[in-house]
């Protein structure tokens, strides 16, 4: 928010959790808020339901939207069907309108599936710190994914890369669509880079 009160939302996915009862509960982790607020955005949580989900974002003054983490794809195991149709409607929507569009480590991996490029199972990923090159420099930054890209195809570019050539971020050649494979909202501190790449990417406000 700027001083004037002008607010700069994003629309964020949410992961889909199964309670005791069976009930299926879209849910959003807490530290999104917060890393999103340093960023200077709001959250404006979509529901995993497409029709639902377009309509929020066709109504709403959104800078932009975020895919968040959380649940694998139907395509590889997951059990969240819903989540891959409304995520998936959401990138065309984004990619139709010109709007900024980032995931983060699941999303990065819709992303990719959306462009048709292969996922497999990787083995030490799944660290609080590691090594990464983005753009030819190194940064250290978290890991939670056991899925993985080792390539990529047109019109996604690498943007980042991890241990064993493991793609750690990627970007479209042409559209404002990208994704990385590690989780900002998760650093204690936040990171200045991922502050940096939030409030640009989405243009914020403040």
């Amino acid at each position: 928010m700027n001083e004037r009160g002008a607010v700069s939302y994003v629309a964020v996915s949410q992961r889909v959790v199964v309670d005791a009862h069976g009930t299926r509960n879209d849910a959003l982790d807490r530290r999104w808020a917060a890393f999103l607020l340093h960023c200077g955005l709001l959250p404006l949580p979509l529901p995993n339901d497409t029709t639902a989900a377009l309509a929020v974002l066709r109504r709403s003054p959104v800078r932009g939207v975020l895919l968040t983490g959380g649940n694998d794809l139907a395509a590889y195991g997951g059990d969240a069907p819903e989540r891959d149709a409304a995520e998936l409607a959401l990138v065309d929507a984004a990619e139709r309108r010109g709007l900024p569009l980032l995931g983060v480590c699941r999303g990065m991996q819709l992303l990719q599936h959306r462009f048709g490029v292969p996922l497999t199972r990787v083995r030490g990923h799944v660290a609080e710190r590691q090594v990464l090159t983005v753009d030819g420099r190194e940064r250290v930054a978290n890991s939670y994914h056991t899925w993985a890209a080792m390539r990529t195809r047109p019109p996604l570019q690498v943007w980042a890369t991890g241990p064993g050539k493991v793609i750690k971020a990627v970007r479209h050649e042409n559209a404002p669509l990208a994704g990385i494979m590690w989780h900002p909202e998760r650093m204690t501190p936040f990171a200045e880079d991922d502050r940096a790449l939030f409030h640009d990417w989405f243009g914020a406000s403040a």
